[in-house]
């Protein structure tokens, strides 16, 4: 995208955020949606982060849609998942938005979905879908993307059995982030015994980009 094209992007979406009418691109959406979600602490930004530069590696174009929790004061989105995102900013094949989640439930915002709509049909190869990072009531982003990636991190092995029923279960892909730090092989196995063959398991550490590759070839697979 030129920078011209990311600017009336940008306009579009606060128009949508506005609740105005909005006519987006009328190309038919070829993109892949992939969400990432998990609780806090799982170091979704940071992966989200290695994601981008990987899938820039392959030539792949990147829309993300962070969806941020909301300032106390402004109801605007504390723009944490774009400070993490800093190093792609001048490049025109990357488009960052993110947005207030304003109380909204499900880990999303409610007009998620229309501005999903529009970043997929708006050139990109890849969009990805960061969501606010709340816990286990974050499953609305299951219906919104093709693949849906669980991030978790060590330590997180107690409440497997206890959260099986929530956001685990929709992963179509589990990752174990931070996976130079102890109880990686503990979280593993117990995901493995609570989901059987439903959900890959994968492990990354996303500060130095360890399993980014695998984890973009398994988002990008179709099945």
């Amino acid at each position: 995208m030129t920078s011209l094209d990311r600017r009336a992007l940008a306009r579009l979406i606060t128009s949508i955020e506005a609740g105005e009418p909005v006519a987006g691109p009328q190309a038919e959406s070829t993109a892949r949606r992939i969400g990432i979600t998990g609780p806090p602490g799982a170091g979704k930004s940071t992966l989200v982060n290695g994601l981008i530069g990987e899938l820039r590696a392959r030539g792949q174009t990147v829309g993300v849609l962070a969806v941020d929790p909301s300032s106390p004061i402004t109801g605007g989105a504390l723009l944490g998942d774009r400070i993490r995102m800093q190093g792609h900013i001048d490049d025109e094949g990357v488009f960052v938005r993110s947005m207030a989640s304003r109380g909204h439930l499900g880990g999303l915002a409610a007009t998620a979905s229309e501005v999903l709509d529009l970043m997929a049909s708006s050139g990109f190869d890849v969009v990805l879908v960061e969501t606010v990072g709340v816990g286990q009531s974050e499953v609305e982003v299951m219906d919104l993307v093709d693949k849906v990636a669980v991030v978790l991190a060590p330590g997180w092995g107690d409440q497997i059995q206890a959260e099986k029923a929530g956001i685990v279960e929709i992963a179509d892909i589990v990752v174990i982030n931070k996976g130079d730090l102890p109880g990686v092989e503990g979280l593993e196995r117990s995901l493995r015994q609570a989901l059987g063959d439903t959900a890959k398991v994968q492990v990354t550490m996303a500060t130095t980009g360890e399993g980014i590759a695998d984890l973009v070839d398994a988002l990008l697979s179709v099945e």
